[in-house]
């Protein structure tokens, strides 16, 4: 398994960190400030002011495939790492969330009236969107609870729900939202229930009702919000990729953004766990360094240990959606969505721990850091999920597969099976039950 950078991998991450050490980091302090001062509601104009220099340096979406002129998955995630080592890098680069997810979507969902529409002004990062999917009233963990309404009524469809944990909807350059929906609620199939539409945000009964604060912070990490849809009437054409696609959408929606994900975390495990070493290095109790107190080296150390496995099961999830597609990563990608949340909320827990009190407060970023991880541990998917997959994904594996007669290895998965374990349901079905 080769998992080198690219030369033009390569080429843009110095780019970047020369972008980030010129751009980024000197501004940030002055981002959080703009995020507490200015609230969710406002847009930061630092972020505005360095969007346009990003441009122009050629260090714009960057997030967009192959076939598109970008660039493969195991190229950009060492891109994502560098960008997540600061909350404020990756709008600046059009490449945070919910926007990335949302035109991956439409690029590879929507049709040329949509993206001509819709795509296009993401693309140039003129507007911005959200992601309407969770909802306060189910266990949206599992997406086929999904629960709001999608009713074709004529040449339109009409739209009801109440959604919360709305990705970036109070954001006043916020023009378009990617809802799911049920538009068949009587289906056998529940996974076929649910669809995805395009809501144009100022479009009548569409209401953000408020902002909601992640551990406390609003906008940093994340602007979410609370939005009902009461009566909301859009064009047919909205529907993305037809009715009952939506499960199916969501998890391809998922899969690059998951990697995303995850190595945005490392990057910020990495700052973190070097802001922990200076610290160390740097602050004296009971006579000796921190950096002296064996605690504190075994953390160091372990947290160096953690990083490395994280990185090396993020980037092989990577080059597995590459050569053998989404599908065939699913074990992976659920792997990676347990493990880097949880390495990146020790890793910042410890660094905490050794700033003390101030580490409690925003002045070292260590606070948004936190809330950054674990709220990750909650969003697409909760690690009970993914543990949950990854445990039926190994039964399936191991089943019927003796080594003493397979030579060690595990028998392939059959198509059949792994479609039993992607829609979660009981295993093996009746009909192959002794």
């Amino acid at each position: 398994m080769n998992l080198t950078q690219s030369p033009r991998s390569a080429e843009l991450a110095e780019r970047i960190r020369r972008f980030m050490a010129e751009r980024i980091y000197p501004n940030e302090r002055r981002f959080y400030q703009e995020a507490e001062r200015l609230g969710p509601w406002a847009v930061y104009p630092v972020v505005e002011e360095l969007k346009p220099l990003a441009r122009a340096a050629g260090l714009w979406n960057l997030f967009l495939p192959p076939a598109e002129g970008g660039l493969s998955n195991l190229d950009y995630a060492p891109l994502c790492e560098i960008m997540g080592r600061s909350h404020l890098a990756p709008e600046v680069f059009n490449c945070s969330a919910p926007d990335t997810g949302n035109m991956e979507t439409i690029l590879r969902y929507g049709t040329e009236a949509q993206k001509e529409k819709w795509l296009k002004p993401l693309l140039a990062g003129e507007i911005r969107s959200a992601f309407a999917m969770t909802e306060p009233d189910v266990a949206s963990s599992d997406a086929a609870n999904v629960a709001s309404s999608i009713r074709r009524d004529g040449d339109d469809y009409v739209i009801n729900g109440r959604k919360w944990y709305t990705t970036g909807a109070t954001d006043p350059r916020c023009k378009i939202i990617i809802f799911m929906g049920q538009t068949d609620p009587q289906n056998p199939d529940r996974h076929r229930r649910q669809s995805m539409i395009l809501v144009p945000k100022e479009t009548p009964g569409v209401s953000v009702r408020r902002a909601l604060p992640v551990l406390g912070f609003y906008g940093v990490p994340d602007r979410a919000s609370e939005v009902t849809f009461d009566d909301v009437r859009v064009p047919a054409e909205n529907i993305l990729l037809g009715e009952g696609r939506g499960f199916e959408i969501a998890q391809g929606r998922l899969g690059p953004g998951r990697i995303h994900h995850c190595m945005r975390l490392i990057g910020l495990s990495e700052r973190t766990l070097e802001r922990m070493c200076r610290r160390a290095e740097s602050r004296v109790a009971f006579g000796r360094p921190l950096a002296e107190q064996t605690v504190t080296l075994e953390r160091i150390a372990e947290a160096r240990i953690m990083i490395e496995q994280a990185r090396l099961l993020t980037l092989k999830a990577a080059h597995m959606m590459d050569t053998v597609g989404a599908k065939a990563a699913r074990q992976e990608i659920a792997m990676i969505k347990v493990v880097a949340p949880n390495v990146a909320q020790r890793v910042i827990d410890w660094a905490i721990q050794l700033f003390g009190g101030g580490g409690t407060s925003n002045d070292h970023f260590l606070a948004a850091a936190f809330a950054t991880a674990r709220l990750l541990r909650l969003a697409d998917g909760p690690d009970e999920v993914h543990r949950n997959q990854i445990g039926r994904f190994e039964l399936l594996r191991h089943r019927n597969a003796d080594p003493a007669q397979t030579g060690g290895a595990a028998a392939p998965l059959a198509p059949a099976d792994a479609d039993a374990w992607a829609a979660g349901g009981p295993w093996p079905p009746p009909e192959r039950r002794n």
